[in-house]
């Protein structure tokens, strides 16, 4: 790893992604410290430094953000599906929303969060969470990276490769590229990049990484 070592505190560290991303950050010399409710910190990676708290109520770790310099917030419902409305906002919002105000009180220089691309045609109810969520980011005044991909593939979440066809068409087209582009599919691992790319590069303000720049990350 080049550059400043960090010290990274992640919410959503035993999920799908948040795993491989403490992995990642390890392995490349930060100092990692992730969420986790008792008796989960056993799913962590070797090495990284569970806090125990309630991922929907940020002041139950607020206190305990410190001494990490960047905040990921990568807590959602698993396997998003336009049938889970209520649960973006049961889990989602406040958990996002909890998490920004959190990372305001512990001075947090740099805040990552994993949003969703839009505008779409589908999922309104997941992306006007996501949307709520960036915007408290935004009035929070916090140096922020917002990564915006649409579909992750990965262990368990193979199913969308039938679509690439369509896909590799429909960016052929002037009328349908950008579109298709915003709306790509991404993997796990250039998800991982991405993030590690992310907190490796802290923001001076806002910046927004979209599913081709997702594809493009290598750390």
């Amino acid at each position: 790893m080049g550059g400043q070592r960090h010290c990274v505190f992640i919410a959503g560290g035993t999920g799908y992604m948040g795993h491989r991303l403490i992995a990642r950050l390890l392995e490349r010399g930060h100092e990692v410290r992730a969420l986790v409710r008792r008796g989960s910190e056993k799913k962590l990676p070797a090495g990284c430094t569970p806090v125990y708290g309630n991922a929907l109520d940020g002041t139950s770790y607020a206190g305990q953000i410190s001494p990490a310099d960047t905040f990921v917030q990568l807590v959602g419902v698993a396997h998003p599906s336009p049938a889970k409305g209520a649960e973006f906002r049961q889990v989602d919002l406040p958990s996002g929303l909890g998490a920004v105000a959190a990372a305001k009180s512990a001075g947090i220089g740099h805040f990552v969060y994993l949003s969703v691309a839009h505008p779409a045609p589908m999922m309104h109810a997941y992306i006007a969470v996501r949307c709520e969520c960036e915007a408290a980011i935004g009035v929070a005044g916090l140096n922020a990276t917002i990564l915006r991909p649409w579909y992750v593939l990965g262990p368990g979440h193979w199913w969308p490769y039938l679509l690439l066809p369509m896909y590799r068409f429909a960016e052929l087209l002037p009328a349908t590229r950008a579109g298709a582009q915003r709306l790509g599919l991404v993997t796990l691992e250039q998800m991982t990049s991405a993030l590690t790319v992310a907190v490796e590069n802290p923001a001076q303000g806002r910046r927004v990484v979209t599913v081709p720049e997702i594809r493009r990350a290598r750390a």
